[in-house]
């Protein structure tokens, strides 16, 4: 009996510690081309979350709204992003920042709680170039580390 309570001990601390770490990371897989060369489709990465970004991280966020005004569509409304946060609050957006810039950002300055964000693949990548800013309320972390590089697709040699 006196050694069950040091192992429920044991398994109580245990729990806590991942219970802990589960509420500060969480792991993704990429699943597209944009974030290229950086990320990998099929890549793990761990995301640390935070409200906090810095020019230059890549941020995970919920999908924005569409630049028609309405909500995400049912499918993407669960659906996250991975973009690399170009600017922050505070900072001027350069006028020749990206084309196309349908959102008129050039020269404006990003104002507190958003950021403005673009994919690494900018030719595959819709990012705030065609949605605008990304409010605060959307960021769900920032990325820390690669966990995994996607596995080499295998050749297949054609027989002669």
């Amino acid at each position: 009996m006196t050694l069950v309570l040091p192992a429920a001990g044991t398994l109580l601390a245990a729990g806590l510690l991942v219970l802990s770490i589960r509420r500060r990371y969480l792991v993704t897989t990429v699943d597209g081309t944009s974030m290229e060369p950086a990320l990998l489709s099929g890549d793990r990465v761990l995301v640390r979350r935070t409200k906090r970004v810095r020019a230059g991280q890549i941020v995970l966020f919920r999908f924005p709204e569409l630049p028609s005004g309405q909500g995400p569509a049912t499918v993407r409304e669960r659906q996250l992003l991975l973009k690399r946060a170009v600017a922050v609050p505070g900072d001027r957006v350069p006028d020749d920042w990206e084309t196309p810039d349908v959102e008129g950002m050039a020269g404006t300055v990003v104002p507190p709680r958003s950021l403005v964000v673009l994919g690494d693949n900018r030719e595959t990548s819709w990012d705030s170039r065609h949605y605008g800013l990304v409010p605060r309320e959307l960021f769900v972390g920032v990325v820390v580390r690669r966990l995994s590089r996607r596995a080499p697709s295998e050749t297949v040699t054609p027989s002669p």
